[in-house]
């Protein structure tokens, strides 16, 4: 890929870490499958390196419950990576009475985990997603919101600071706040809701693009059709960012009885949701059969690897938790090719070694518990 920094993982050592007092890895190949017996580890190692990114890793666990049982109460990620920016020491953990995880680059202390975007980006694939498309639109709204963090580094402050508005307005309905002050977080709230459905309208839009460019290549997962859906977006559609700030402050002033009465804000982007259809079957992704499902969710997650490795600069890490085993020689065969052509380090879990047989020599398989 011309122009695109390539990332690695050179060395990775944990402590403490879930079921791991210490464990090393040192990856020299692209491809990384991790194989061993339920049980083992092997998604603990995969969290462990989503944690080296911005937010709350792939498991969103609470920091005390990664800390092993019988440890200290607290743990460490520690990782040697090539990159962007040469060789770099990235560290990530969390000690007993801390008050949130503590990122280190260089040994120096960061102010936030979103300074590891500028380093790499991770991104992941795991069984907790298989019900993204049936499931309720936060989980869709939380899955395009990671999609749109590592093509925007800055989107994640701005879900922060959106989410912190909103239940700034919540409580000031609630306690039956001046329209003075409700005027002005409501505005607040309008600036920063329009700022997050553009970032990501664009997201989907270059997705969108990404997935179509992926169908000429003839890969055996089907294309799917993205849209972001909701009553905001339908309003706001071509309309200019400022106009959409008017349009959602006068929907939030309008809206205030009723959403004093439900006890929530009902109007703005985070009732948006993303809509997936099957494209090949014009049928709407939730009713599509769990191996279809599946197979539009790798696509998306291909799609994605590659829209990040463009946008960014850098080739991201893929995170792939037991993918192999949902399908067929053909599809695996192909996964790997294209895996292969993407240039990223990935980290693959499966129970049998058998699983990554068909992994060209780009890859290498680690027996776990051997």
């Amino acid at each position: 890929m011309t122009g695109i920094s390539q990332v690695a993982i050179e060395r990775l050592t944990l402590t403490d870490f879930r079921n791991y007092a210490h464990f090393a890895l040192s990856p020299e190949r692209k491809l990384v499958a991790l194989a061993g017996n339920n049980g083992i580890g092997k998604t603990n190692i995969l969290e462990a390196i989503s944690l080296l990114s911005a937010g709350r890793g792939l498991r969103r666990a609470s920091l005390p419950d990664i800390a092993r049982r019988g440890g200290e109460g607290g743990f460490a990620v520690n990782a040697l990576i090539t990159g962007p920016l040469g060789e770099t020491r990235l560290g990530t953990g969390y000690g007993a009475g801390d008050s949130g995880r503590r990122v280190r680059i260089d040994g120096t202390e960061a102010r936030s985990s979103e300074a590891l975007l500028e380093y790499l980006r991770v991104l992941w694939l795991v069984p907790a997603m298989d019900g993204l498309f049936t499931g309720p639109a936060g989980d869709r709204r939380r899955f395009l919101d990671r999609l749109t963090l590592s093509i925007d580094p800055s989107h994640g402050r701005r879900v922060n600071d959106f989410d912190k508005a909103l239940r700034h307005r919540n409580k000031l309905l609630e306690d039956g706040g001046s329209p003075a002050w409700l005027e002005a977080i409501e505005a607040q709230v309008a600036e920063l809701g329009v700022a997050l459905a553009l970032a990501r309208r664009e997201t989907v839009s270059l997705l969108q693009g990404r997935i179509e460019a992926l169908d000429q290549l003839g890969l055996p997962f089907p294309r799917a059709l993205l849209v972001l859906d909701g009553e905001f977006e339908s309003e706001a559609t071509g309309l200019a960012a400022s106009d959409q700030e008017d349009l959602l402050r006068r929907r939030l002033r309008e809206g205030r009885a009723r959403d004093r009465a439900a006890g929530r804000t009902l109007t703005g982007p985070h009732r948006s949701d993303l809509t997936v259809t099957h494209a090949a079957k014009v049928m709407p992704a939730a009713l599509a059969s769990t191996g279809e499902q599946k197979a539009l969710l790798i696509g998306l997650v291909l799609a994605h690897a590659d829209l990040t490795a463009a946008v960014s600069g850098m080739t991201p890490i893929l995170l792939l938790d037991e993918v192999a085993a949902h399908l067929d020689p053909g599809r695996r065969e192909a996964l790997f090719a294209r895996l292969t052509a993407l240039e990223a380090q990935v980290f693959m879990t499966g129970t049998d070694k058998a699983l990554f047989e068909a992994l060209p020599d780009s890859g290498e398989i680690h027996l776990l518990g051997s």
